[in-house]
């Protein structure tokens, strides 16, 4: 069996599995169960491997939590971004999960203690609220105590099914097989996947134009993150270039931020190389510190309403200033392109998805189409194909370039990318 037939197989029965633990339950509304679960399997197994250290001597989920030398611990944080006794494992929680009556509450504590165990430390932020939407205590997963274990033990068990091995694929499968879920989640969720995941083929293009001719970049960044997939797209072009200082990203809805940061670490991007952060974007931005970025990469709620003219303190934020006129309040497109421009870098360059619309729309929004034609920041626009993404069936790609290269420059080298 090819190694594209194994990703297919282990593709097909990650949501066999998922299908069926989730019971009678829709999936949308289950997802954070089996997509947590898997997460905590992966943190569990990876920090194995890294405890252990390749030495076959060392048994660490057969260790007692009390042998643990405090300067392990501390030394693990330090560099994992936190902490799993052995008790706390995946391994072990699944071995007794259908026999133990207080399951949804153990499960609860391990997830407090692995989150509490990076306070104080650098990845602090990064670790906190991580299984916020794994709750134990969801009526999605039954009306009693006992209805609820028997669901959490169905879920770990059906996880720990799962062919995967973290030592052997160094974590691949299980990035691979996250992204899958969260993809199959988005396409079966109508209007609202198309909010938290963008498919891998639309990235695929983001990526390598946002990334053409760049040799190297300082960071990415995407400003309306989503579950993170543009950015870890985008991961896949950095492996043949040179990346000083990570993956930033901001999302609005705390769940897919969590999924978001999940993502990160289970394709193999540590804490210290990733900040996801939880917000507005437009109204309360985030990285303005962390500003310029050499590459952009973003799909944005496309007609979304926003604040604009209600809060005239905007016209004066410089992001919107320059082009002296907000982006309607009924249609945030402009506004985030705006945002972008703003946070690129001398010799950056954004890819952003954005709906046709803005493209012949009058009033505010032409305004801001003449100060950017005129200024020379776009580089070029592409229409893609409809039906390409999900619960919606039209959706067109911008390119922009702070630079303000010629667009007939950069029309044939594009063309040539497609």
């Amino acid at each position: 069996m090819t190694g594209q037939q194994q990703a297919e197989a282990l593709r097909r029965e990650i949501w066999q599995i998922a299908n069926r633990v989730r019971g009678a339950v829709d999936g949308w509304d289950f997802k954070q169960f089996v997509l947590g679960a898997l997460f905590y399997r992966f943190i569990s197994e990876n920090f194995t491997n890294y405890i252990e250290g390749g030495d076959d001597s060392i048994d660490y989920a057969g260790m007692s939590d009390a042998d643990i030398p405090d300067d392990v611990k501390v030394d693990a944080i330090k560099t994992k971004g936190y902490f799993i006794y052995p008790s706390q494992l995946f391994q072990n929680v699944a071995k007794t999960a259908s026999k133990n009556d207080s399951l949804n509450t153990d499960l609860a504590e391990v997830f407090s203690a692995i989150e509490a165990s990076a306070s104080g430390y650098p990845s602090e932020d990064d670790i906190i609220g991580l299984f916020a939407d794994f709750d134990t205590t969801s009526n999605r997963l039954g009306n009693t105590v006992k209805q609820k274990n028997e669901r959490l033990a169905e879920v770990l068990k059906g996880v720990e099914s799962v062919t995967l091995n973290f030592v052997e694929n160094e974590g691949d499968l299980f990035g691979d097989a996250y992204e899958f879920l969260i993809s199959n989640y988005a396409a079966n969720a109508g209007k609202s996947g198309g909010e938290f995941f963008t498919p891998t083929h639309v990235s695929k293009l983001i990526a390598k134009l946002a990334l053409h001719k760049q040799t190297s970049v300082n960071k990415i960044y995407d400003p309306a993150a989503g579950s993170g997939s543009l950015l870890l797209q985008a991961k896949e072009e950095f492996d043949k270039h040179i990346i000083e200082d990570g993956f930033f990203g901001q999302e609005i809805n705390y769940t897919t931020y969590n999924l978001a940061r999940m993502n990160m670490f289970l394709h193999n991007i540590n804490y210290d190389k990733f900040n996801i952060q939880h917000g507005n974007t437009l109204e309360d931005p985030y990285f303005g510190d962390d500003k310029p970025f050499d590459a952009i990469v973003s799909n944005p709620p496309y007609s979304v309403k926003w604040k604009g003219a209600d809060d005239p303190t905007l016209i004066n934020d410089e992001r919107f200033a320059p082009a002296g006129v907000l982006a309607p309040k009924s249609k945030a497109d402009f506004a985030f392109v705006l945002h972008a421009l703003h946070y690129l870098s001398g010799k950056g360059r954004a890819a952003i998805v954005c709906f046709p619309g803005i493209f012949y729309r009058g009033g505010a929004e032409q305004k801001i189409r003449k100060y950017l034609v005129d200024n020379n920041y776009i580089e070029s626009v592409i229409a893609l194909a409809p039906n390409l993404f999900f619960g919606t069936t039209v959706r067109r790609q911008s390119f922009w370039n702070q630079e303000g290269r010629k667009l007939r420059e950069c029309s044939a080298h594009l063309v040539g990318l497609i």
